[in-house]
């Protein structure tokens, strides 16, 4: 009897730490498969690195990025935590954890095209040959007045979905893609029927950062995921899943051998951790 009174314990103490933690609600952004895969595992990471204090969940539906920003800056219980590229706004309104996620490679960027234009950009140099192309991008990214602000002309869409749609359709020419997911996309792409390759000549690069934010109203969230995030940086966790998302992708762009066109980034907060040179990647 003592020892199935122990078995009992020991079977409901997993349920008892369980129930204890808070549920950590990240929006989802797109129905179907999630194309951020590794930044749900690297939140995971770091929660793990808080044992028994949160559970992890997706949101029930898909959430766009302003809606989301919209929730945390209400302090809508139904959501916790959400990443996004920074911006002097952004920061404003939200709690940024100031460790870049994909060690600032949102800031380098490949772009998507139609396989019929796929040597478009072979003969691009300098910014300037870039500014009779038309650039796709959803209407709530960053990138959208980034691009604009370096004289390039860009389309919009509500819809991250609708953008592949509308440049198999030559509604615009480009799609910039951040470099460690754009052949997971031409690859999504290819397979629900869209003629789409990755051009192989040009790399655009703007100094950025993508972070987990909470809430301004939940600052201790903020320093847990801190906290995990930097456990996983001193254990070397964090940068051995880096490298099995991102390694092989890292290696096939071949960045180093590509020409590099320089973007300003007028909206970049003053406090990006520039000086932490073990937080960024360099080709």
């Amino acid at each position: 009897m003592k020892a199935l009174l122990a078995l009992l314990t020991l079977t409901l103490l997993p349920l008892g730490d369980l129930s204890a933690a808070q549920l950590l609600t990240y929006p989802r952004h797109s129905a179907g498969s999630n194309p951020e895969a590794y930044v749900v595992e690297l939140l995971q990471l770091a929660i793990d690195h808080l044992p028994g204090q949160y559970q992890l969940q997706s949101s029930r539906e898909p959430m766009s990025q302003s809606r989301a920003q919209y929730a945390l800056e209400h302090a809508d219980p139904h959501l916790q935590v959400m990443w996004a590229m920074t911006t002097r706004e952004r920061e404003a309104s939200l709690l940024p954890v100031r460790i870049p996620i994909y060690k600032g490679l949102i800031g380098w960027r490949v772009n998507l095209l139609r396989a019929t234009d796929a040597q478009r950009l072979s003969q691009v140099n300098t910014l300037n040959d870039l500014k009779p192309i038309l650039f796709g991008q959803r209407h709530d990214w960053p990138d959208t007045p980034l691009l604009r602000a370096n004289g390039l002309q860009v389309v919009t869409s509500p819809s991250y979905d609708s953008l592949f749609n509308m440049l198999a359709a030559k509604r615009f020419d480009a799609f910039p893609r951040e470099v460690v997911t754009a052949w997971q996309e031409q690859a999504r792409a290819v397979a629900n029927g869209q003629a789409l390759v990755v051009d192989e000549h040009v790399v655009l690069h703007y100094p950025t950062a993508l972070y987990f934010f909470t809430s301004r109203q939940r600052p201790e969230l903020a320093e847990d995921i801190r906290l995990g995030l930097e456990a996983a940086i001193a254990d070397g966790s964090f940068a051995a899943l880096f490298e099995r998302h991102h390694g092989a992708t890292l290696r096939q762009a071949r960045l180093a051998e590509r020409r590099v066109i320089e973007l300003h980034n007028p909206d970049l907060p003053s406090a990006t951790p520039f000086d932490r040179a073990e937080l960024w990647y360099q080709p």
